[in-house]
């Protein structure tokens, strides 16, 4: 794969370009929306420069072009590979596959970026499923080195293998996920995770701030270094058992939305991209606390891969 064709640039879409630039291949972005496409050079020169930070340089061949269009045909052109990362509605991605499928070459791979859509749904879509997997990337991308592959019902055994074979060529970490589940697995654990957090502060057993805290300073400092299997056999199963045994029993299990969180997006109250959420953002604030969370994600990362003198 050396032609990658990126249909959509909301949040993730300038990173992952900058991503696969920096690993040599050629990649073409697409997006319906104008304002998309003029902010997206300065996005992905500012994802290129966390890739600086983090030692991450382009093959002896050099690194890719981006170019970007506002042609979708002219994406599609000559892509080994078709990466679908538009919003997560599946009526929206279902007129994307039926827009690009006459546009593919037989041997064009197409992956989504859904964040849990299961891939079987979105194969429905293509005239040729077998050419198609989920490769979920995780936010930012540019930063967080590993990728979930996915394959569906319908993807054949040699397009998931030619998805992880291009995830390790680009030196990242792809995770196979061996069940279609919706959320896949990264997205199953974090939900479980907010799905408590959100409870707890809506009982008023704990303020966000300190919620933040004791996750962050506790089992989130931890997990970076453990992972959760690992944590059990750390702490001993003999412990797990003992308390879950009586914990499991008392943890949020709702079926619903949260009210606190679902009254607050009904008002607009959606976090930082409109300034208020759970906690309020000034103007000023959001690209400092942007730019100052990747310099840390930057610096443990370079921790966990050996290369803190780096």
């Amino acid at each position: 794969m050396r032609s990658t064709a990126l249909i959509g640039l909301g949040t993730m879409g300038p990173g992952i370009a900058a991503r696969l630039a920096r690993g040599g291949i050629h990649v073409t972005a697409y997006d319906t929306s104008a304002a998309a496409l003029d902010r997206a050079p300065a996005m992905v020169g500012v994802a290129a420069g966390a890739l600086d930070r983090l030692g991450i340089k382009a093959p002896p061949a050099g690194p890719g072009r981006i170019s970007f269009t506002a042609s979708l045909e002219d994406a599609i052109r000559g892509a080994d590979l078709v990466i679908e990362n538009v919003p997560e509605k599946i009526e929206i991605k279902e007129q994307v596959y039926r827009a690009i499928d006459p546009m593919l070459g037989p041997d064009t791979i197409v992956v989504s970026d859904t964040s849990g859509i299961p891939i079987t749904k979105l194969q429905a879509f293509l005239s040729r499923p077998e050419r198609m997997a989920g490769m979920h990337w995780s936010n930012p991308p540019h930063i967080i080195p590993m990728i979930e592959v996915i394959a569906g019902e319908h993807t054949a055994p040699e397009t998931a293998e030619a998805v992880r074979a291009l995830i390790r060529r680009l030196g990242l970490l792809p995770v196979t996920v061996k069940k279609d589940v919706p959320g896949f697995v990264e997205n199953r654990v974090l939900y479980a995770l907010l799905r408590e957090a959100v409870d707890l502060v809506e009982t008023g057993v704990i303020e966000p701030e300190d919620l933040d805290t004791c996750v962050s300073w506790g089992i989130g400092y931890k997990l970076a270094v453990i992972g959760p299997m690992r944590l059990l056999d750390m702490a001993g199963l003999d412990i797990y058992t003992s308390v879950a045994s009586f914990l499991n029993q008392d943890l949020c299990d709702r079926k619903d939305m949260s009210a606190l969180a679902r009254d607050k997006a009904a008002r607009g109250e959606f976090g930082m991209k409109s300034g208020k959420g759970m906690f309020d953002y000034t103007a000023e604030e959001i690209p400092a606390l942007q730019a100052e969370r990747a310099a840390k994600l930057i610096a443990i990362r370079k921790i966990l891969e050996g290369k803190e003198g780096a």
